[in-house]
């Protein structure tokens, strides 16, 4: 099987049929930091992957005012912030829709990991990778109950997160129980699993990396260069590259 290059680049679904084991990673990426890398790394040796997809959101819904920085920006620093990993890629399922006066059609995740989906192999195992902050939100999400069930949840958690709020923050309808398997360590990543129901009666398998303590806002970052902090800001949380192309092209300023 054919792995991807570092910070290699995924139009669409093409060349995604290729992959056996891939775990998309959604967000605004606005900008991407070593919060994100920390994720994505910990999740590629727990599960052996061979891609974690990161894709920018072109419009997330439940973000109505939109990104701070353009979706061709992000892109840029998050192919930027990836490009010494290897397995990481850039993916475009996310990538803006079509426009009409309301502006931007938005991006739904369960719209995006049934195409990813129907572009793998049969046999390809498919993660929904995401942080503690979105895993909270999730309640909110459009169609939020199907998504475990398309692409089974890896959320990475702060450690001692109790689980009863991984519990609350479940759309309703699902239910959580400890799996038969039990938790794994094996690759030094800590991974607690678990088994998602839902009423219908189908169930899909749901893992917990527990111990990731990744206390990185994006919106602080934003929040500290409009402040005027200076180009050393986010020296010790941001990519270098990332940092720079910040500085060359004015983001976050205004």
């Amino acid at each position: 099987m054919q792995r991807p290059e570092s910070g290699e680049m995924l139009g669409g679904a093409q060349k995604s049929n290729r992959l056996s084991r891939a775990a998309f990673f959604g967000g605004s990426f606005d900008p991407p930091h070593l919060g994100h890398l920390a994720v994505a790394r910990a999740a590629r040796a727990a599960f052996r992957l061979d891609a974690v997809l990161f894709a920018p959101v072109g419009a997330q819904p439940l973000k109505p005012e939109g990104s701070s920085a353009s979706f061709d920006d992000r892109v840029a620093m998050t192919q930027m912030a990836i490009e010494e990993e290897r397995g990481f890629v850039v993916s475009l399922l996310d990538a803006p829709r079509n426009v009409d006066a309301a502006g931007p059609a938005p991006n739904y995740t369960i719209d995006t990991l049934r195409n990813l989906r129907e572009s793998l192999k049969p046999e390809a195992e498919l993660y929904c990778l995401m942080g503690a902050d979105s895993f909270f939100g999730l309640r909110r999400w459009h169609r939020a109950a199907e998504i475990p069930f398309v692409a089974p949840l890896i959320v990475a958690s702060r450690p001692g997160q109790p689980l009863e709020g991984l519990k609350a923050a479940l759309p309703e309808g699902l239910l959580l129980v400890p799996a038969p398997e039990g938790d794994a360590t094996e690759s030094g990543v800590e991974v607690r699993s678990f088994v998602l129901a839902n009423n219908a009666g189908a169930r899909a398998p749901f893992y917990v990396m527990p111990g990731l303590d990744v206390e990185i806002s994006a919106t602080e970052i934003r929040a500290q260069i409009r402040g005027g902090a200076g180009q050393g800001v986010g020296r010790d949380i941001l990519p270098a590259a990332v940092c720079g192309y910040i500085a060359q092209h004015q983001l976050y300023r205004s």
